[in-house]
């Protein structure tokens, strides 16, 4: 196992109220102490993870969900939220967390206002829909930390050409919407959209844990394994990796910490790869996601 001349980004997303109040500090912690900085991106909005019960019929959606634990992973309270509880707000319920996040150096943005409606829903979206999603996130954003957010990341790297559209006329600095191997220009359905993609380069813990051997005893080590050359791009999640499985990512930074490798937010990332090539993006499924995920195709 080597990380020698190794970037590493580490892109953290908040989808629910227990990933914000309890995951989010944990994590904050682990960077802390590791003088590691990372990208942050808050759901805003109303927590409805129990309507995410809605994708049982997906292909390999329930497999995923057992696979994973999910119900010890998210709470049964989590799982109910927005069906048999009220969906409660997730910034709104402790705007410290968020002003922590920032104040301690960490680059932050927005996940989206309501991340399931995105995540299910966003094909059936139009712009003014999309608008008012982002324009939501992005007040409650700015009027919690006195500035607009300059990044997005879209929930579960749902993307079409509209939401791309709608994030140029925003002015983001960058999105972190896709699955890739390097920052790009996105094109898709023929048209090339100007806010720069920095995609994630690795799978999530929840698309290995469970399959191919992997476990919580050695899911460190099939992270350093899968560590090449040039810019790396992991996301987490606080609701797994600030949770049950905050040792897994605790030991994999120490183990960063003995090689020879960097660690960039995703915002120096892309500015350590300009210029930049454009590229295609296209719905594909991914091993250990159920549906699909906006795909950088080279």
């Amino acid at each position: 196992m080597t990380v020698e001349n190794c970037t590493l980004a580490i892109k953290i997303d908040i989808d629910t109220l227990k990933g914000y109040r309890e995951g989010l500090p944990r994590l904050l912690d682990i960077l802390k102490a590791h003088g590691v900085r990372a990208s942050v991106f808050f759901s805003m909005g109303p927590d409805e993870s129990g309507k995410a019960l809605r994708r049982i019929f997906r292909k390999g959606f329930l497999t995923k969900m057992l696979r994973t634990r999910a119900p010890s992973t998210y709470g049964l309270k989590t799982l109910f939220y927005g069906t048999l509880l009220p969906a409660p707000m997730i910034v709104p319920s402790d705007p410290s967390l968020l002003c922590r996040a920032l104040d301690e150096g960490h680059e932050c943005g927005i996940h989206a206002w309501n991340h399931v409606l995105w995540q299910d829903r966003l094909p059936r979206m139009t712009q003014d829909v999309i608008r008012h999603e982002l324009g939501m996130a992005m007040e409650l954003f700015q009027t919690v930390s006195g500035a607009r957010p300059s990044c997005c990341a879209a929930p579960g790297w749902q993307v079409t050409p509209d939401s791309l559209a709608v994030q140029d006329e925003l002015g983001f600095a960058y999105c972190s919407d896709t699955r890739g191997s390097a920052p790009f220009l996105p094109r898709m359905e023929g048209q090339t959209f100007r806010t720069p993609q920095v995609p994630s380069t690795l799978p999530t813990l929840d698309e290995v844990l469970g399959r191919d051997g992997v476990s919580a005893a050695n899911a460190a080590d099939h992270y350093l394994d899968l560590l090449e050359p040039g810019l790396n791009v992991l996301t987490i999640h606080t609701e797994m990796e600030g949770g049950a499985m905050s040792g897994v990512f605790n030991a994999f930074l120490n183990a960063c910490s003995e090689g020879a490798l960097t660690f960039m937010t995703l915002g120096e990332a892309l500015a350590a790869s300009l210029p930049l090539p454009e590229a295609d993006v296209e719905m594909c499924p991914i091993p250990g996601r159920a549906g699909t995920v906006a795909t950088q195709v080279i």
